[in-house]
């Protein structure tokens, strides 16, 4: 386990700024234990202090929230409760519990609004349960999660370095460093555990990719990094007349084309095989899109990426990104906190700023930069990038 260490720092003052100042003054006195108890007991000032309690609360505790809202979803208690409220004996009956720590499962879910409480003691959804319902996508991210709780188990281990081999990188092989693991990107079956989850996690931002640009100003369209075709299927909704292509590793490219050899509007679009950063793109598209695809990799490798998509585009071409951003408006946390960790634990990749990414497509040649409007940026921001 990696020791923590009571440090003492002589701290000079000299260079701090006014605000700065102020800053250490409202430090000491929110840290003082007797500041607290008086503030307490102030009228309107107290429910500040209340709601602050609660907030850091919420982050000691976070780890016991997940664990409730896993639960549900293993019962599957959003899709039991989506048609009505039921009782504890109804839900007992669809569940593997008995009913003592059921109940305990019900009322936690309660307490975190999963579920609220209906007339003659009777459960149903609650406001954060409720968007659950039939979300296979986010569900399936609540369940991989067990795969980065292990690795967070110390989490001073994991930000040292210390951990030889973490269990989300070998989830997502293609991070791996070890040759072996690399030629097994070839294989079908060794990619396809990691390749589903990206499928099934793709709607939270294939909608909203979709619902940010329009698609049919386009002529043909190049998903780098496409997985098994998941957006290249939604995009078609909308823009049914786009010829398509995909380009993935071979393995994951090997099972897209078994999933649109099942469909008749699938079975036109081009699936290439390969690496990208070693392998040229196919050229002939006017737009390419990476959905989900730079913040696996660091800045060298995105330059690489970032070149070869520019030399297969025509003048004039368009490149989409889509990815969570860090520093998104209203979602500080879920950038450098969450994916910032996640990707640590990965073993490659960091949470950038659109500013960042901006840098990294200038740099590679592209001519402008453009944030589109999306519905969720929690899920993804968009970026126009012109040649």
């Amino acid at each position: 386990m990696a020791q923590t260490q009571s440090l003492s720092i002589e701290h000079s003052q000299s260079d701090y700024s006014f605000w700065d100042r102020l800053c250490i003054l409202k430090d000491r006195w929110i840290a003082d234990t007797r500041f607290q108890n008086q503030v307490a007991k102030i009228p309107f000032i107290k429910n500040i202090a209340k709601k602050r309690a609660n907030q850091l609360f919420d982050v000691m505790a976070g780890f016991v929230y997940t664990q409730i809202l896993l639960s549900c979803v293993r019962l599957n208690l959003f899709n039991l409760l989506k048609d009505g409220p039921l009782n504890l004996d109804e839900i007992k009956k669809a569940c593997s519990l008995d009913a003592i720590p059921l109940k305990k499962l019900l009322d936690a879910a309660v307490s975190i609004r999963l579920l609220e409480m209906r007339s003659k003691g009777r459960y149903g959804l609650g406001i954060l349960g409720a968007p659950m319902v039939g979300n296979t996508a986010l569900s399936s991210m609540i369940e991989h999660h067990t795969v980065l709780y292990e690795d967070l188990r110390d989490p001073l281990l994991l930000l040292s370095g210390d951990i030889e081999i973490k269990n989300l990188e070998k989830f997502w092989p293609y991070v791996s460093p070890d040759e072996k693991e690399q030629d097994s990107l070839k294989d079908k079956e060794r990619v396809k555990n990691y390749s589903d989850l990206m499928s099934a996690s793709l709607p939270l931002v294939a909608d909203q990719v979709v619902d940010a640009y329009d698609f049919s100003r386009h002529e043909c369209l190049l998903d780098v990094g496409g997985g098994q075709g998941t957006f290249l299927k939604r995009v078609f909704l909308n823009a049914p007349q786009l010829r398509r292509k995909l380009f993935d590793l071979p393995g994951v490219a090997g099972l897209a084309k078994d999933s649109f050899s099942l469909t008749a509007d699938h079975q036109d679009i081009e699936v290439h095989g390969g690496d990208f950063f070693q392998d040229p793109l196919p050229t002939g598209a006017d737009l390419i899109t990476l959905i989900r695809v730079i913040f696996d990799h660091d800045d060298e490798r995105v330059k690489i990426l970032l070149r070869s998509i520019f030399a297969a585009l025509p003048p004039e071409g368009k490149l989409l990104i889509a990815e969570p951003m860090a520093d998104t408006p209203d979602h500080p946390a879920m950038g450098h906190a969450y994916f910032g960790f996640y990707l640590l634990a990965m073993g490659r990749g960091r949470p950038r700023t659109i500013q960042e990414m901006s840098n990294l497509a200038i740099h590679s040649g592209f001519r402008s930069v453009e944030v589109l409007r999306c519905n969720m940026p929690i899920n993804a921001q968009v970026l126009l990038i012109s040649k």
